[in-house]
């Protein structure tokens, strides 16, 4: 019965692959240098349906979807550079309104105790993001061992051919195993894994807390100055006032979108962080957890700690101080383990009385 449903696939392949061929041929020596590797990888995706015994509606859709797969990882590979500067520009761009637009004002209008607040919480903020993006972008996310080694493992890297101890995960974008592989970030250009999770995670904190306090602080300059354009008779503004006036619209509207959507995404991430996952794990957790629901079993998460402890463990708490010295202020510490083996059994008692 089984042979009798795959016999159309196998005919449709049968002749596509044959269209292809007759095409290949015929222009294989007027095609580019550069078109001919993806032909070939297309043609590549053909063959392994055809030849494949195994295969369903889901290959079948993973095959065609692959060019689109591959076009994306080229894409956010070449232009990871320009997401990273995208971010500073637009970043550097707040922060210049803030000096020359609307810390005169702080300074004219607000009381020295207001003044203190808004200097002081606005150069923190600022120094915390600063830190935790360069920290997030240089720092490498850590990558299995290429060489033989007695490290436990869980798979093989179908790819990279080698061992993959767990919670590695294979990036098409780095070409390579990551280390409590997260995902892949072009807003850092680069992979979040076990040795700079924890700065992508503050640096989409502190980012969403610098525009929020922006966005709430900047709310009545933000309304007088669309006041001030959108009305019809308009007092003899200089070319400095109206841009002024403009620049505190444009940063109102940019913080308080970027705080809507960035702090979404790190309310996601804290949720993950709270049960000890990573936004691969969350997909595969779920996964089986299902599995183990139809047998009537309840899954668990072997890297979950307890959810206080999963945060004490994220971000290398280990004494109270460490609540000021390592949250609230840059700290390069590394975080806990080396990313290969994870010995969760000593950490379940009482991991940090803290």
């Amino acid at each position: 019965m089984g042979g009798l449903n795959m016999r159309p696939c196998s005919t449709v392949m049968h002749l596509l692959l044959r269209c292809m061929r007759g095409c290949g041929r015929h222009s294989r020596s007027r095609m580019p240098r550069r078109l001919r590797r993806p032909l070939s990888y297309i043609k590549l995706i053909f063959n392994s349906l055809y030849f494949n015994s195994l295969t369903n509606s889901e290959v079948v859709m993973d095959s065609i979807l692959e060019p689109v797969f591959w076009m994306v990882e080229v894409v956010t590979r070449w232009f990871g550079m320009v997401f990273v500067f995208l971010v500073v520009a637009l970043t550097s761009s707040v922060i210049f309104i803030a000096y020359f637009c609307l810390l005169p004002l702080v300074l004219q209008t607000y009381s020295p105790g207001w003044i203190m607040w808004h200097v002081c919480y606005g150069h923190w903020i600022i120094v915390m993001i600063a830190f935790h993006y360069y920290k997030a972008t240089s720092t490498p996310p850590g990558y299995p061992p290429k060489m033989k080694n007695d490290i436990p493992f869980v798979s093989v890297c179908k790819k990279c051919i080698i061992p993959k101890p767990a919670r590695s995960h294979h990036c098409g974008i780095c070409k390579t195993c990551i280390l409590k592989m997260d995902h892949h970030c072009p807003w850092l250009n680069n992979c979040v894994g076990h040795y700079n999770h924890r700065y992508f995670f503050s640096f989409c904190l502190y980012l969403t807390m610098g525009c929020m306090y922006c966005s709430i602080s900047g709310r009545n300059l933000f309304i007088d100055a669309y006041n001030a354009i959108d009305e019809v008779s308009q007092p003899p503004y200089t070319y400095k006032d109206r841009m002024i006036h403009k620049s505190i619209i444009y940063m109102w509207v940019l913080t308080s979108t970027v705080s809507v959507a960035l702090g979404a995404l790190t309310l996601w991430h804290a949720i993950l962080i709270t049960r000890g996952e990573t936004s691969i794990e969350r997909h595969i957790n779920n996964k089986e957890a299902k599995r183990l629901a139809k047998r009537g079993k309840v899954y668990r998460n072997p890297f979950s700690y307890g959810t206080l402890n999963n945060w004490k463990v994220f971000f290398g708490v280990e004494k109270r101080s460490h609540w000021l010295t390592r949250i609230l202020l840059p700290s390069g510490h590394t975080p806990y383990g080396d990313g290969l083996t994870w010995d969760i059994y000593p950490l379940k008692k009482d991991m940090m009385p803290v």
